[in-house]
C-alpha cells in the first residue's frame, strides 16, 4: 500500500478536486525557506524524492477503536490535507504554493499500517524532528503543553501562541536541523513514536 501511494501523481496542498474516504498522504517541499534546501532540492524539477511529513486522515470514531474493512464515506482525508493548508497560510515563513502532496484513499483497517512503513522509510522532518505540524488546538487537560518544535521555528497558528514557550529557540531549533543534515548526531523522534504522537494529536 505504502508503495501504492507512492505510484499516485503529485499534486498541490490541497487537492483540487472533491472526494471523500480516508487514507495515508505524503507532503512535499520545494520552496526556499533556507534550512530546508536539503528537502526542497530533492522535490524539484518533478522528482518529489523526500517527503517533509507522512500523515493519516481517520474516519470518526477511528481513535476509539473503529478501523473496519470498509471505507468510509466522509471526505476524512481531504479535510485533513485541507487543514494542513491552513496551519502553512498561517505562518510567517512559509508559501503554500511551495508543497506538493500525493495521498491515496484506502481502507480503514490499513491505514495505520501503510503511515508506520512510510515514516520508517522516509523519516520526515516534520515526523521525527519538527513535530507539531498536524496537531490541532490543543483540548481541555493539554493547554499546558509548551510551543511545539513546528510552532517555534514557524509561528503564526494563534493556538500555539498562546502557549507557554519551547525550551529551545527557533534559531537553536533550525541549528540541528542544518546539523541533522550534515549526519551529526541530533535527538530525533523514532518512527514508531512518531506514529503514536500522530495517532493522539
Amino acid at each position: 500500500m505504502a508503495l501504492a501511494l507512492l505510484k499516485q501523481p503529485v499534486g498541490p496542498l490541497p487537492p483540487a478536486d472533491k472526494f471523500v474516504g480516508a487514507g495515508i498522504y505524503v507532503i512535499y517541499y520545494a520552496g526556499d525557506f533556507n534550512v530546508y534546501e536539503p528537502i526542497a532540492n530533492k522535490n524539484r524539477d518533478g522528482k518529489f524524492d523526500r517527503p517533509i511529513y507522512v500523515g493519516k486522515a481517520v474516519p470518526k470514531g477511528a481513535r476509539k477503536g473503529g478501523f473496519g474493512l470498509g471505507a468510509t464515506k466522509e471526505p476524512a482525508l481531504l479535510a485533513r490535507l485541507r487543514e494542513h493548508e491552513r496551519s502553512i497560510r498561517a505562518t510567517e515563513d512559509l508559501n503554500v504554493n511551495d508543497f506538493f502532496c500525493r495521498y491515496l484513499v484506502t481502507e480503514d483497517i490499513w491505514i495505520p499500517l501503510g503511515e508506520s512503513l512510510l515514516i520508517a522509510r522516509f523519516q520526515p522532518l516534520w515526523n521525527v524532528f519538527l513535530a507539531g505540524f498536524g496537531i490541532h488546538a490543543p483540548g481541555k487537560g493539554r493547554k499546558k503543553q509548551v510551543c511545539s518544535n513546528w510552532d517555534t521555528v514557524h509561528p503564526g497558528r494563534r493556538f500555539a501562541a498562546k502557549l507557554p514557550p519551547n525550551p529551545k529557540t527557533a534559531s537553536e531549533l533550525m541549528k540541528l536541523v542544518s546539523d541533522l543534515f550534515e549526519g551529526k548526531a541530533v535527538p530525533t523522534i523514532s518512527p514508531e513514536e512518531a506514529v503514536t504522537e500522530e495517532g493522539e494529536e
